[in-house]
């Protein structure tokens, strides 16, 4: 079996988490599947090579290994909707980010193997996330977590109407992150003139971001989802290392700022 994940551990008090960079989808839950799903397009495409750079700066970086449609590690394990009254998907997606099903006529999971897919993929990765987090903060007295996202930025209705900003930055309205530092980011990401943003727009931090954040005791969480446009063709899903290099130096530039 393809290991749950991989965690690499560094030396700053950053870890920077990529819970949907993950594309294997197992052959006999692939076979259930439409034709579409089973190219897993909801990726969250060549983030971790995009944040390649974070182990220079020290970081430690979690990057899991299967699709979002095995399981979403961005979800809550009882599945409570993140944003109560707009269109999103699952724990256990049954619908693509274009509202298409997910499975065949028949095919979605069952309560139990949900359950069983919790306790296969889910548990372990929080598992880390937690156990890597507490590392951090008790080596340095405090710690960063960085969530890692990118998204199709255009022509997804059943999520949000028209264009997706280039850069997403939340902070669960500002819940999960001490001001000082988010004013930090914000004036990183205000210094460039190539990319818009918005800051807690429609993307304001998932579980992990709003779960794990504990300002009061020096741990801040902050999410960035980016555009794929901005790095990648996002009709093919192929990498564009000369778009990306842009793209990169901004979030290394965030990164920096933030620590």
């Amino acid at each position: 079996m393809t290991p749950i994940f991989e965690l690499h551990r560094g030396t700053a008090p950053l870890l920077v988490s990529l819970p949907h960079n993950g594309s294997e989808i197992p052959a006999p839950l692939r076979e259930r599947m439409v034709e579409r799903a089973r190219l897993a397009p909801d990726t969250d495409w060549h983030v971790a090579r995009l944040y390649a750079f974070a182990r220079e700066l020290g970081a430690s970086v979690l990057v899991p290994s299967h699709s979002r449609y095995v399981i979403d590690l961005n979800r809550p394990s009882d599945d409570t909707s993140l944003y109560p009254g707009q269109n999103t998907t699952g724990l256990c997606p049954v619908v693509q980010f274009t509202g298409a099903p997910v499975y065949l006529d028949g095919q979605a999971p069952s309560p139990d193997e949900i359950a069983a897919r919790i306790a296969t993929y889910w548990q372990p990765y929080h598992a880390a996330l937690q156990e890597e987090l507490a590392r951090i903060h008790a080596a340095h007295g405090h710690a960063l977590l960085w969530e890692g996202h990118s998204i199709k930025g255009s022509e997804l209705e059943f999520l949000f109407p028209g264009r997706l900003p280039d850069f997403n930055l939340g902070t669960s309205a500002g819940a999960s992150c001490s001001p000082q530092r988010q004013a930090r980011v914000e004036a990183a990401l205000a210094a460039q003139s190539r990319y818009d943003f918005v800051v807690n727009g429609r993307f304001k931090g998932g579980y992990i971001t709003r779960h794990y954040a504990d300002p009061a005791r020096g741990i801040d969480a902050i999410q960035l989802e980016i555009s794929q446009r901005i790095y990648m063709d996002e009709a093919t899903f192929a990498y564009d290392e000369a778009k990306a290099v842009d793209a990169r130096a901004v979030i290394r530039s965030l990164l920096e700022a933030a620590l």
